[in-house]
């Protein structure tokens, strides 16, 4: 059975990530993340995502990473509407041939 991630909420990982970036080589990211209860690895990526976003590293930033989230159900509901019509025009040109004809 797959585990569910916990949510946390904006404000704690704006907070964790200011206390890690402000503690530089101080206190290490383990250490941090054992004494809050959240995964090292975890914690890593808000970083890093806090460090694209602001320009500071390469990547795609939180705002191009939710329009390509928002971009992709987009498509998928477009082939699922697409799939739909071609079965509903398949549908009904079928009716058409089997009507009789004057």
């Amino acid at each position: 059975m797959p585990r569910s991630r916990p949510s946390y909420p904006p404000e704690f990982k704006e907070e964790v990530v200011r206390l890690v970036r402000s503690s530089d080589a101080q206190w290490p990211i383990p250490k941090i993340a054992c004494d809050l209860g959240v995964a090292p690895e975890t914690l890593r990526n808000w970083v890093r995502q806090v460090e694209i976003d602001a320009a500071e590293r390469e990547g795609s930033t939180t705002e191009e990473r939710e329009e390509l989230k928002r971009l992709r159900r987009e498509v998928k509901v477009l082939r699922e509407e697409r799939e739909i019509l071609k079965k509903a025009a398949a549908f009904f040109a079928q009716e058409e041939n089997l009507r009789p004809r004057r």
